[in-house]
């Protein structure tokens, strides 16, 4: 299902109700796809140094997770892209769950290339958890683009690999073009056999009240949360914090560290 982003919101629910996934063809300006591509790159190095530290470093080359220590990464987030689609799956606020990323190499497959989905717990119809892949090279069937499985996500059972290959779409697509899936949808990167690697971004949002993979208001820093836009601090999970003592529970509203509106 490719959508321009002038799609209407309804019609991007038709298609997540029936397929599962959509994408937006260049929903991103090119200046920022390539300070995204260039952040990568040195996020990757920070990153790969202490998985080998920590010996995480098997079957993870070219993963990244946490991306919210480059201005770039924020700055995606800042803009908002695909918002009214988000909010309309939702029904309402939603916060960031992981910020990742995943760099194909070629010859190097990562657990990304397995069969998967996103969420342990089959969720049926309740909209929990939504991935978002932003294209951040151009995807090609020659660089691993990704495998989606139409309709897998209302079925609990994992298919079988040989069918999972046979039946499954590829997600192909401009640099700057992003995949929104339900996160039960089975799925997997494709290998990649150039010589080049295919770099792209991996968000997963979900509602307000589910705890994130990293504490980011705590990891960015709480001072940090007033000084920025109210769009962005509520992605970043600013207003659905958890006090730690009574006087944080005992706020006004405008002041809870969770706020009202977050379902």
């Amino acid at each position: 299902m490719f959508l321009q982003p002038n799609v209407s919101v309804e019609e991007f629910n038709t298609a997540m109700a029936s397929h599962g996934w959509c994408v937006f063809s260049d929903a991103i300006p090119a200046v920022l796809i390539e300070r995204l591509r260039e952040d990568m790159d040195a996020a990757y190095l920070i990153r790969r140094g202490i998985q080998q530290k920590n010996g995480v470093d098997v079957n993870t080359d070219g993963t990244l997770h946490h991306l919210v220590d480059f201005p770039s990464f924020i700055d995606l987030l800042r803009e908002m892209y695909c918002d009214n689609f988000l909010k309309s799956y939702f029904d309402g606020n939603y916060i960031l769950n992981s910020y990742g990323g995943v760099i194909n190499m070629q010859n190097k497959a990562s657990y990304v290339c397995n069969i998967h989905r996103d969420v342990r717990t089959f969720t049926g119809n309740i909209h929990m958890m939504l991935n978002m892949l932003v294209m951040i090279d151009d995807f090609t069937l020659e660089n691993g683009a990704t495998y989606v499985l139409s309709g897998s996500h209302l079925k609990p059972e994992k298919p079988e690999e040989a069918q999972f290959f046979q039946k499954s779409d590829r997600v192909v697509g401009k640099a700057g073009s992003i995949l929104l899936f339900d996160s039960n949808l089975w799925h997997a990167a494709g290998q990649n056999q150039t010589e080049s690697v295919r770099r792209a971004l991996t968000l997963t949002f979900t509602k307000p009240y589910m705890k994130p993979q990293l504490d980011y208001p705590r990891y960015i820093g709480y001072d940090t949360g007033d000084s920025l836009p109210e769009g962005l601090r509520q992605v970043l999970g600013y207003n659905a914090r958890i006090p730690v003592d009574l006087n944080e529970w005992y706020q006004p509203p405008h002041l809870r560290m969770y706020r009202p509106g977050q379902g």
